[in-house]
């Protein structure tokens, strides 16, 4: 991702403050933990390289998903990893799911954050604007938490790629080389899902667009194959719609 280019055009979409978004990077960083960033990304290239990675969104279809994946049993073979966006967290853990990778800006369940966290669930927190507080409250009570940006990374910052909780965790899974990626939940229609953030509806609508969008530019140009068994109409250009029976024989 060509962080100033990128950025700006979101920024200027969304009218994000560019400042703001630096001050919460800046808290977030002073919040984490003393390490070098090759440790991270040693953590999340153990957990997520050449493996098939399930990414969960908290769209509408989230856990019927979910239920379709566990009726496959594909959820208790161990070449499958889940990274699951915010809220979509909740949605896993109640159906016995312990994410591996749960990538949040601290916007869906508090209580639920913290809890994956101290099952063992790599955490990966975002700073932007309109999470200060989020992040003042929660970082500290986090174990061992990875920092991310939506400007330019300093410090112990990173900058994977994408911009919404869903299409950053589909930018980590490729960034760190995944086997294969499944999307699920991922609705980007008009309907939003129940484990969604507290973004009021319009601001969420265009985020989603933003999503769909970043998602679809990466699998034009990226060699990590990528299919969707998310059960809605929709669908994304250049990823293939499967379902999870379909999986078995991948």
């Amino acid at each position: 991702m060509d962080y100033p280019q990128k950025y700006r055009e979101i920024a200027a979409e969304l009218g994000l403050n560019e400042e703001k978004d630096r001050e919460a990077a800046q808290i977030l960083n002073s919040l984490l933990p003393k390490k070098e960033k090759t440790e991270d990304n040693t953590r999340l290239e153990r957990a997520i390289k050449g493996r098939y990675v399930f990414v969960y969104g908290a769209g509408p279809t989230l856990k019927q998903d979910i239920k379709a994946i566990k009726a496959a049993y594909l959820h208790q073979e161990k070449k499958y990893v889940a990274i699951a966006a915010d809220g979509a967290g909740k949605a896993l853990m109640e159906e016995g799911i312990i994410p591996e990778i749960h990538v949040t800006d601290l916007d869906g369940y508090p209580e639920n954050i913290l809890a994956a966290n101290k099952k063992g669930a790599i955490t990966v927190v975002h700073a932007h604007a309109d999470n200060i507080k989020q992040l003042k409250d929660l970082v500290p009570k986090l174990k061992d938490p990875i920092g991310t940006t939506q400007v330019k990374p300093f410090g112990g910052l990173h900058n994977f790629g994408g911009f919404t909780d869903g299409d950053r965790c589909v930018y980590l899974a490729e960034h760190f080389r995944a086997g294969l990626i499944i999307l699920a939940g991922m609705g980007f229609e008009d309907e939003i899902g129940e484990y969604a953030g507290t973004y009021v509806r319009e601001k969420k609508l265009k985020k989603l667009a933003i999503g769909k969008r970043l998602i679809e530019e990466l699998a034009s140009r990226s060699d990590v194959q990528m299919l969707d068994i998310t059960s809605s109409e929709g669908y994304l250009v250049n990823i293939p719609k499967v379902s999870a029976e379909h999986l078995k024989n991948v």
